[in-house]
């Protein structure tokens, strides 16, 4: 199976070129997004925002504004799980709708409160609800559409002078109380939010424009939104080994956005395993298909992932689950991206799809090889290419517990 460079770089440069010719290919559809006249954009922000990671630690952070967009239409811009239904280009379309607003910052600003405009940057991310929000812009904004493997596809964007919200943030009481709770660590403060129903979406902004922690300063959005994702997985993952073991192998399965998921459930301690197939013609695999594989035991991931963000976005609804259920497991995904996946639309992708799978109803076996059987029948790729890296299922055939020996 060839190893792919673009499978494992997704657009951050490691082939040396000073622009991904995959996520340039993209910028052919930059015609839906709608022209922006002047200099001036008003809109109900989701809310949203951004922060970039180039010229780190100075970087260029803002609102996302949606022209003409009103209250009522705007929180679907910035809300993953009402997207189940559309289709690709739906969602670019959709998200081309969003003006960057851009000043640049240094990462430590997050600590002071004399950057007029940060200030209401962070006012804006603790809302829940959209808020009306206008720019002022040097000049007009760049015609342009964002693409990246971890971020959802933004549009035009501007190097703004000022910025106004028109009306007072709808601010959660736990937000607010942890916004202001400066002896909190980050990774409490992302957990207690979590388990208050506060969305992921909303948590991830927080983090990113300097709001939680001890510590604080801003972080680039692609990398707060696996921050979010590692931090939330690793508090689910202490809570559940407590718990007991699930009964039964339990087999889930879904598809989204051209993502295929298998999902197995299985009766040990816990552990998780993803093994993620690029088949040819995806959006980053070119001619070639790729496999690669993680995984972590009960004492966690103590490495950031080969797999980058997706394995950690996968990860977490994988917890949420147990921790619903008061079980743990082991637990492996096999995900198969097929070429129906044709533009990035961001690790969301990942992390709605196995939410999505685990809503669905689950078939119950008793045996492994009849589980495997069953899945490998709904997977493109045969089973002789990806069961040699399964490390869990290995495990789970050949590795004996204390029961055994009672």
């Amino acid at each position: 199976m060839k190893d792919s460079l673009c499978i494992k770089c997704k657009g951050k440069g490691l082939c040396g070129r000073p622009r991904c010719p995959i996520l340039e290919q993209f910028k052919s559809l930059q015609s839906i997004s709608p022209a922006i006249s002047g200099d001036s954009v008003f809109g109900a922000s989701p809310p949203a925002l951004f922060v970039g990671s180039y010229g780190y630690p100075r970087v260029s952070a803002g609102p996302l504004i949606p022209p003409l967009a009103k209250e009522n239409e705007a929180l679907i811009f910035e809300d993953p799980s009402a997207w189940g239904n559309m289709q690709i280009e739906d969602i670019i379309s959709m998200r081309s709708r969003l003006v960057r607003a851009n000043t640049s910052l240094h990462i430590k600003d997050a600590r002071s409160k004399e950057n007029p405009l940060l200030v209401k940057a962070q006012e804006l991310a603790l809302s829940r609800k959209p808020v009306d929000t206008e720019a002022w812009f040097f000049k007009a904004p760049k015609q342009e559409l964002k693409f990246d493997a971890v971020l959802t596809p933004m549009g035009p964007s501007g190097l703004m002078k000022n910025f106004e919200l028109a009306e007072n943030p709808n601010v959660p009481k736990k937000v607010d109380y942890l916004v202001y709770d400066t002896d909190a660590l980050a990774k409490d403060a992302v957990s207690e939010l979590l388990k208050s129903d506060v969305s992921t979406e909303h948590v991830t902004r927080l983090f990113s424009i300097g709001l939680l922690g001890k510590e604080r300063k801003i972080v680039p959005t692609r990398w707060s939104i696996t921050a979010v994702d590692d931090m939330a997985g690793k508090e689910l993952s202490d809570r559940i080994i407590d718990f007991p073991w699930v009964s039964d192998i339990k087999l889930f399965s879904g598809t989204h956005f051209g993502n295929h998921f298998e999902i197995l459930i299985l009766p040990r301690a816990y552990s998780f395993e993803l093994i993620e197939i690029w088949l040819p013609k995806t959006v980053w695999s070119g001619e070639s298909s790729w496999i690669g594989e993680d995984s972590e035991g009960l004492d966690g991931k103590k490495r950031y992932s080969p797999l980058a963000g997706g394995y950690y976005a996968a990860r977490l609804p994988v917890l949420e689950y147990l921790i619903g259920i008061k079980r743990q497991a082991s637990v492996f995904i096999l995900r198969e991206i097929t070429p129906d996946y044709w533009a990035p639309l961001g690790v969301w992708v990942v992390r709605e799809g196995v939410r999505k799978a685990l809503q669905n109803p689950p078939d119950t076996f008793e045996s492994l090889e009849a589980a495997v059987s069953d899945l490998s029948g709904r997977v493109k790729t045969p089973k002789i290419e990806w069961i040699q890296q399964a490390k869990a299922l290995s495990d789970f055939r050949f590795q004996k517990t204390l029961d055994f020996f009672f």
